[in-house]
């Protein structure tokens, strides 16, 4: 992998595990109500469901590269579809409130696994993500070798911040972090990697 691609890479990363959403939310109440040491069960809880996703992505790419290498473009298009919409509709929802999370029950760690596998960031999302940076003409595991430990680096690195930020400034760290504008900022980052990862694709179909 090159380093030009692995900084497209990581820049995307770093919108994918900020955007705020259930995870962000379930990490700020945490350290708003555990303080930061106790909360980072709740961290570990989101690196097992990345790490989960991760892989189960990662061999999704290769059974789609092994089956069918148009397959795996038009996968890429769909991906790079899917990132558009998630950022319009971030856009158009930027003003609701933030996502109610369900009543604190069970450990930290078991809560926030339970938030982490059902956030619409799903399996399918992490898929089309992935699609879009993998270069099938170059060994899957290879890339994967660099790909995977930077979104866990990253995802870390983000939840850990976010659960810091609640046990720093508490409520008052929602109203930054959810805030319309901040909210509408990483929606059009969305929309922007789909535009241009869409029309790289095509770009190299021509």
């Amino acid at each position: 992998m090159s380093f030009e691609a692995w900084t497209i890479f990581a820049l995307f990363w770093v919108v994918f595990v900020t955007t705020p959403g259930p995870n962000a939310l379930n990490c700020i109440t945490n350290g708003m109500q555990l303080g930061f040491v106790r909360s980072l069960w709740g961290v570990a809880g989101i690196l097992t469901q990345a790490t989960l996703f991760l892989v189960l992505s990662a061999l999704g790419v290769t059974a789609l590269i092994a089956a069918s290498e148009t397959g795996f473009l038009v996968a890429k298009y769909i991906g790079a579809a899917w990132l558009i919409w998630l950022g319009i509709k971030g856009w158009m929802n930027a003003h609701i409130p933030g996502p109610k999370l369900p009543p604190k029950t069970g450990s930290i760690y078991m809560r926030a696994l339970a938030i982490a596998v059902i956030n619409p960031k799903s399996v399918a999302g992490y898929l089309a993500a992935f699609s879009q940076f993998v270069d099938p003409s170059v060994p899957i595991w290879e890339q994967m070798s660099v790909i995977v430990p930077t979104a866990l680096f990253l995802t870390t690195l983000s939840y850990c911040g976010f659960t810091a930020l609640g046990a720093g400034i508490g409520r008052a760290a929602l109203g930054a972090v959810f805030n319309v504008w901040v909210r509408r900022a990483m929606a059009a980052c969305f929309i922007v990697y789909g535009v241009l990862l869409g029309s790289t694709n095509m770009g190299k179909t021509a």
